[in-house]
């Protein structure tokens, strides 16, 4: 009977240096930029190009409670801008940019990562409109 042996195939430590991949150090030089500007709050997403996410960030991840502060473009501001760090790290040179909702923080959003030194190929209002889709409520009688 042979015995198994079984061995790790995804990383290995020689001395001190680690060999192989490690899934926090990928280097991204495309992405693509979400932001998501509600009322409440704004919340950013970067993916790279086959969709997987890289980072993401939010005003309430960024330490705004409440929603008064959150729906604000300081707190959207402060969202990007801990995204785009992150993303420095890694070498991203190149994005295109969705932007989708109401909310006050998109417009600042868009300046802070025009701001950045990212090369933008394209910005994309992707906010869902309907086509008079469903019905409203009925009027309210007094």
């Amino acid at each position: 009977m042979q015995k198994i042996i079984r061995r790790r195939t995804s990383s290995r430590r020689i001395g001190s240096r680690r060999i192989g991949s490690r899934r926090n150090e990928r280097r991204i030089r495309k992405g693509v930029i979400h932001v998501r500007a509600s009322f409440n709050n704004t919340i950013v997403t970067v993916t790279d190009v086959r969709g997987q996410v890289v980072s993401w960030s939010s005003a309430g991840a960024c330490g705004f409670k409440g929603k008064k502060k959150r729906g604000t473009a300081f707190a959207a501001q402060t969202a990007v801008q801990n995204v785009l760090d992150t993303l420095m790290d890694r070498g991203m040179k190149r994005a295109d940019v969705m932007v989708s909702g109401p909310g006050s923080g998109r417009d600042t959003a868009l300046q802070t990562i025009r701001k950045s030194g990212i090369l933008l190929n394209y910005v994309r209002d992707v906010t869902p409109m309907p086509h008079n889709g469903c019905r409203p409520p009925k009027k309210r009688r007094l």
